[in-house]
């Protein structure tokens, strides 16, 4: 964590000179005080940032959607909510990114092909790539051929082929 902190404080105008929003998603009970306070000012600091740079520490899209889960238990419980009532988007609205849109695509490096407890609600939809390459080698060449094969895919939001072209239709 020592790492982190450094990385905080030296970046932090960088950042802001390139428009760069810092979010900390996860577990930050678990970081010492002083920590938490850098992650927060540099969160505060970078906040006005067009672009989102989201780090995933302490994370696990399991942890995300019990946190999400015990939220809406205590609106239940406090008569803020009815169980009945709740829905995907409640749900949603609980997460960690909720403030920001899902992702459309996945990439995973070194051969893995799993989603290793990463965004599990918010990679529903996603199209996935994986890259044979190791994450220090994945350089713009990579980037580009895992869009363009992204580009060649067509969305379906978990319908079968026909209902996606369909859905197309209609909203032509």
């Amino acid at each position: 964590m020592s790492l982190l902190a450094h990385y905080l404080k030296k970046e932090v105008k960088q950042l802001i000179d390139r428009g760069v929003r810092l979010r900390v998603i996860g577990r930050r009970d678990r970081f010492s005080s002083k920590l938490k306070k850098l992650i927060v000012d540099t969160e505060l600091a970078t906040q006005k940032g067009g672009r989102t740079l989201v780090l995933a520490l302490d994370y696990g899209g399991r942890w995300d959607i019990t946190q999400a889960a015990s939220e809406l238990a205590r609106q239940v419980q406090s008569g803020r909510l009815r169980p009945e009532d709740i829905t995907e988007e409640h749900m949603h609205q609980q997460l960690n990114l909720s403030d920001l849109p899902l992702p459309d695509l996945c990439i995973r490096t070194a051969g893995e092909q799993r989603i290793s407890n990463f965004l599990l609600w918010q990679l529903a939809y996603a199209e996935f790539y994986y890259a044979e390459c190791y994450w220090p080698d994945f350089d713009g060449a990579a980037f580009q051929k895992a869009i363009n094969e992204y580009q060649s895919r067509q969305r379906r939001f978990g319908m079968r082929d026909e209902q996606a072209i369909g859905e197309e239709a209609r909203r032509a």
